[in-house]
């Protein structure tokens, strides 16, 4: 293996690309080559092994992708370059870029490959096709299957090696690598070089130019670092406050579970953010529908786990919050590398607790760079913050609307109650703000701000603090027991149940929140393994049973829906001794009649412990 460092050409004329490739550079908006393309070009355009490390969101595909499209023999009707990549996203996002490339190639055909998508259409693909890009796992059930002919593929590249090693992808990469044609160009690409991947490319690579491009000053400046050390309000409550008062177009979120994703999303949704999580469990139709709302700018905020977000190039993603944080540097470097792509700027945010600020310096020397210290915005600011918007908004409608008619109204309204106008605006404006007050307390801003190490050392589950009751809404007044007995009940299903992970608060209180029930109304909850029967009243509006079909629990569709079936009749709520199966909270005499804290009741007890020790 040798080390060889190409000088970066003036442009793309240098580097010996066909005349049609530079047209379509042009027509891209392509300008000048990145350090690794500058590099790598002139070595895959000649046939030479290469081994390459750079930072994602450094240009690699273009690297290898150009290069190897200009090699192609479109006489020959079988794949010739073949890329291996370590998640769906990412294959599907390189086969993109390869079919841009390869916009003034006509013949050109890319054929995609990765599991949880049907057989047919894949095999289809190719038929025709001259280059093949997947997961090494559908790769190799093709070509078991005899499906995927190689006789004539003369390149091979594998990218972000790294991460399909990281994966446990090593058994099936050698087994890919072995059965190639042996004259078959290979060229790997990796953002670390871990010694696993140094044996790879020893074992298979051939005389390999060893490529590698640092990131410049100029590079490490697109991304800012900052760390955030967690102390004095819980994590969940400090994404709140940057997801409402910080700037960015479009936000990734990383957890360690999927678990974690929906609660995380499912929270900020609850706020009225609109968020998606994105992990494992979703098919990939799900996958590329929230990726494709992140594109477009229909959703603002994605919680994901790091194989899902792997290899994820989506322009509006300016910043990065490792609301986890990773276990090794690599996982750092991949998941930054998500924001501040291809000359943009992007914000890196991590959250870390006292015991992980040791993980910082690891994070420091992978990126050559320094993590600053992050503030939380204070409760002032966040006050202050959404004044403005209040403001903003107000000044939008006032131009939209028909003030003349309106001020008409609020005089008559004045004379029939004897209330000021400045008190009708202070009324109607504490309805409408009643979730989000303008000016949050002082004292709570004070206790939040307190040591409060016992409540941030329970584990990474997204609990809020205990002072978070103060900023609650009053809640709603709870309906008397002659309007119960008055109700008439009926028996519907709610297609999510356990095998979806949903419990009884989530179906209360998406209902709760969706049809603006009070928790009295919802007479029992029965949750079977693909479905969920509620007891609701009848005769529900069309308008809200429409809103209720659209609600999500765990990321499944209510999709409600009349019943035939039985359950056992209830008791009157109002009766203590009932077997109610609705969560303590919407049961008469349970602590209150609106949503808990998610923190447990042995909470209280646990803290005075620790702070008796």
């Amino acid at each position: 293996m040798t080390t060889e460092l190409v000088s970066v050409a003036n442009g793309f004329a240098d580097l010996g690309l066909p005349e049609y490739l530079m047209n379509t550079l042009e027509t891209l908006g392509f300008t000048a080559p990145t350090p690794i393309q500058a590099q790598a070009i002139p070595h895959v355009l000649a046939g030479r092994d290469i081994l390459g490390e750079a930072q994602t969101g450094t240009g690699k595909t273009a690297a290898f992708g150009l290069p190897a499209l200009a090699r192609l023999d479109f006489n020959i009707r079988a794949p010739q370059l073949m890329v291996l990549a370590p998640t769906r996203e990412l294959a599907i996002q390189v086969a993109k870029a390869l079919e841009e490339f390869g916009q003034q190639m006509p013949a050109l055909r890319v054929a995609t490959l990765y599991g949880g998508a049907a057989y047919g259409p894949q095999l289809k693909q190719l038929e025709r096709a001259q280059v093949v890009v997947g997961t090494p796992g559908r790769l190799m059930d093709h070509m078991r299957r005899g499906t995927l002919n190689l006789t004539a593929l003369s390149c091979v590249v594998l990218d972000e090696a790294d991460e399909m090693l990281n994966m446990g992808f090593l058994e099936d990469i050698e087994w890919i690598l072995e059965t190639v044609p042996k004259t078959a160009q290979m060229a790997l690409f990796s953002a670390t070089m871990p010694p696993d991947v140094r044996r790879v490319a020893e074992r298979f690579l051939k005389e390999p130019a060893f490529i590698k491009v640092a990131a410049s000053a100029a590079q490490r400046a697109q991304i800012s670092q900052k760390a955030w050390v967690v102390s004095g309000v819980t994590k969940l409550t400090a994404l709140e406050r940057i997801v409402e008062v910080c700037d960015y177009d479009a936000m990734l979120v990383f957890v360690r579970t999927r678990n974690d994703t929906l609660e995380v999303a499912e929270h900020l949704e609850r706020l009225g953010v609109k968020a998606a999580a994105l992990n494992g469990d979703l098919n990939q139709q799900q996958r590329e529908r929230i990726i494709d709302q992140m594109r477009n700018g229909q959703m603002n905020v994605v919680v994901a786990t790091d194989v899902v977000a792997r290899g994820l190039d989506i322009p509006r993603i300016s910043l990065v919050l490792n609301y986890d944080l990773p276990s090794d540097s690599e996982s750092y470097v991949h998941r930054i590398g998500r924001t501040g792509r291809a000359g943009r700027n992007g914000e890196a945010i991590s959250f870390a607790r006292p015991r992980e600020t040791r993980l910082m310096r690891g994070y420091e020397r992978a990126t050559n760079s320094i993590i600053e210290r992050f503030e939380l915005p204070t409760a002032a600011e966040l006050g202050a913050h959404r004044l403005t918007k209040c403001c903003e908004r107000l000044k939008a409608a006032a131009a939209e609307l028909a003030m003349d008619e309106l001020t008409a109204l609020v005089t008559e309204i004045s004379a029939r109650t004897e209330l000021t106008a400045e008190q009708i605006a202070a009324i109607l404006l504490h309805q409408q703000q009643r979730n989000q007050p303008l000016q949050p307390k002082p004292e709570v801003e004070q206790r939040f701000e307190r040591p409060r190490r016992e409540f941030e050392d329970r584990g990474d589950r997204p609990r809020r603090d205990f002072d978070d009751r103060s900023e609650r809404s009053p809640r709603a007044a709870r309906p008397e027991k002659a309007q119960l007995d008055n109700v008439e009940w009926q028996l519907y299903r709610l297609e999510v149940g356990k095998e979806h992970g949903a419990r009884p608060g989530d179906i209360v209180g998406a209902i709760a929140n969706e049809a603006g029930l009070d928790g009295s109304y919802i007479n029992g909850v029965r949750i079977y393994d693909r479905h969920t029967l509620v007891r609701l009243p009848a005769g529900m509006p069309k308008e809200i049973m429409a809103q209720l079909r659209q609600a999500r629990v765990r990321n499944q569709a209510l999709d409600i829906s009349l019943s035939n079936e039985s359950m056992e009749p209830r008791a009157p709520r109002f009766d203590r001794n009932f077997d109610d199966d609705r969560p303590r909270q919407f049961r008469d005499g349970g602590e209150r009649g609106g949503f808990r804290d998610d923190r447990s009741s042995a909470a209280p007890r646990r803290a005075k412990r620790e702070y008796r020790d």
